[in-house]
C-alpha cells in the first residue's frame, strides 16, 4: 500500500496569556481548509492531535489541556477600520469535534503581536518604537479587540518584566481593550441580574440554583460557591479529580446554556464544549496557589473559579475575565455581591495560579445594561515557528 508524505504548512507556536496555540495565516492553509467546513476542521483535529483517548496529545501540538488545544486562523480584514480577522478554533481533546462558538480572551494578546510578524498590518500603522495600535476583528462573535503591542527598534517587543500569574517567566505587557464585548444579543439573555436556575433534584437540594447568566467575552454562568459546597478557594486537583463534581457543573452548564438561549436543549450541550462558561465565586479569602504563593483576603477583592471544556482552568480564560470584569462593574449581579457590592470599575480577583486585575466600564441605557469596554494587560511571545506536519490524508 503506496503512503503519501506529509503536508507541510506554515506555522507559528504561539503563546498569549495563560494559553498557547498554532497559529496560521489563512493563505497558508491547504485550499480545501481555506473555508470553514470539514476539512478546516479535519486539518486543525490533526495538528493539535484529536481526538486522543489517551488524553497526551503526543502525535499533534496540543497539551492536552482546555488551555492548550487551541487554533488560531488570520487575514488581513475585510471590515473598516480594522487589520486582521481574527477566528478561533478550540479543539476537544477527547472528541472529534472544533468549537466556533466564542473567542480566547488569552490568545487574543498574542493576535497583534503574530499579525504584525506577519505583515498583515499596514507598515505604516506599525512604529519603529512605541505601540503599535492593532485593531482586530474577532470574527467568532463579531466584535471589535484592540491590542496595544510594544515595538523595538521595528521588532514586535517579546521581553520584558511583566509578570503573569500562572505563566512562569516575565515578558513585555500587552494591554488589551475588549469594545462593547457582549456578544450577539443581550448582555443578560433573560433579562435578569439574578436567575433561579431550574435544576434536577439530584444536583441541588432546592431544584433551583442562583445564578447570573451574562454573554460578556463569552457566555458565562456565575454560581456561589457556597451553595455547591465549595469554598471559592479550591485548586485544580480538587475539582478535577472528582468526577461526580464534574458532572454535575456539566449539567449546571447544559441547563444554563439553555436557559440562556444558546441550545434548544441539554443534549446539545455536548456539541458545544466552548461556551458557555461556568464559574463558582466567593468572597475573598487566603489561600495558597498552585505556585505556592499566598494570596491574601487584602490581595484580592473576590475568589472566582471557572472551568473550561470540563475542567477547572488553572488560571482564568481570558474571555471569562472580560465576563468578570462586565458582572462586577454591574450592581446586583452575584460577582458584585461577592465583592462587596456597589459600583466599580475594576475588580482583582483570586484563581488557582494567583490573582488578575481587569477593568470594566459598563453604563444603564434604554432599559437594559451595556458594557463599552474591558481592559486587562497580558502578555505573548512567539514559541516556535516553521511549518507543522500533518498526514496528507488529514484533509480526507
Amino acid at each position: 500500500m503506496a503512503h503519501l508524505p506529509q503536508l507541510k504548512i506554515p506555522a507559528t507556536y504561539m503563546r498569549g496569556g495563560t494559553s498557547k496555540g498554532v497559529f496560521f495565516n489563512l493563505t497558508d492553509l491547504p485550499q480545501a481548509a481555506q473555508q470553514a467546513g470539514a476539512a478546516r476542521d479535519a486539518l486543525l483535529l490533526r495538528v493539535i492531535g484529536s481526538p486522543d483517548p489517551y488524553a497526551k496529545h503526543t502525535d499533534g501540538m496540543g497539551g492536552a489541556t482546555s488551555s492548550t488545544s487551541k487554533t488560531v486562523i488570520l487575514s488581513k480584514s475585510s471590515k473598516a477600520d480594522h487589520d486582521v480577522d481574527y477566528l478561533f478554533g478550540q479543539v476537544a481533546i477527547d472528541k472529534a469535534f472544533v468549537d466556533w462558538s466564542g473567542n480566547c480572551g488569552n490568545l487574543s494578546a498574542a493576535v497583534g503581536a503574530f499579525a504584525i510578524h506577519s505583515g498583515l498590518v499596514d507598515k505604516a500603522r506599525v512604529p519603529d518604537n512605541g505601540i503599535a495600535v492593532v485593531r482586530i476583528w474577532q470574527a467568532n462573535i463579531e466584535k471589535t479587540i484592540i491590542a496595544h503591542i510594544p515595538m523595538t527598534n521595528g521588532q514586535v517587543q517579546e521581553t520584558g518584566d511583566f509578570e503573569l500569574d500562572g505563566v512562569t517567566f516575565p515578558a513585555a505587557e500587552i494591554k488589551v481593550e475588549f469594545v462593547d464585548p457582549a456578544a450577539k444579543g443581550a448582555i443578560f439573555p433573560t433579562g435578569n441580574l439574578v436567575d433561579e436556575l431550574a435544576l434536577p433534584s439530584d444536583i441541588v437540594a432546592s431544584s433551583t440554583l442562583k445564578a447570573t447568566m451574562i454573554n460578556a467575552g463569552i457566555p458565562t454562568i456565575f454560581v456561589n460557591a457556597e451553595d455547591l459546597g465549595y469554598q471559592g478557594t479550591e485548586l485544580q486537583d480538587d475539582i478535577n479529580n472528582d468526577e461526580k463534581a464534574l458532572a454535575m457543573f456539566e449539567t449546571i452548564r447544559a441547563y444554563g446554556a439553555v436557559k440562556m438561549g444558546l441550545i434548544d436543549n441539554i443534549e446539545q450541550a455536548a456539541t458545544r464544549q466552548h461556551t458557555p462558561k461556568i464559574a463558582i465565586v466567593a468572597p475573598a479569602k487566603a489561600y495558597i496557589a498552585s505556585s505556592g504563593k499566598k494570596i491574601t483576603s487584602a490581595d484580592i477583592d473576590i475568589n472566582i473559579r471557572a472551568l473550561s471544556m470540563g475542567k477547572l482552568h488553572h488560571a482564568m480564560m481570558g474571555t471569562a475575565a472580560v465576563a468578570i470584569g462586565a458582572a462586577a462593574a454591574i450592581p446586583n449581579t452575584l460577582v458584585n455581591l461577592a465583592a462587596g457590592g456597589g459600583a466599580r470599575d475594576t475588580v482583582r480577583f483570586g484563581h488557582p495560579s494567583g490573582t488578575l486585575k481587569v477593568g470594566a466600564k459598563a453604563s444603564f441605557n434604554n432599559s437594559q445594561w451595556i458594557v463599552d469596554k474591558a481592559i486587562m494587560s497580558r502578555s505573548a511571545r512567539i514559541l516556535m515557528e516553521g511549518r507543522v506536519r500533518v498526514p496528507s490524508d488529514a484533509l480526507a
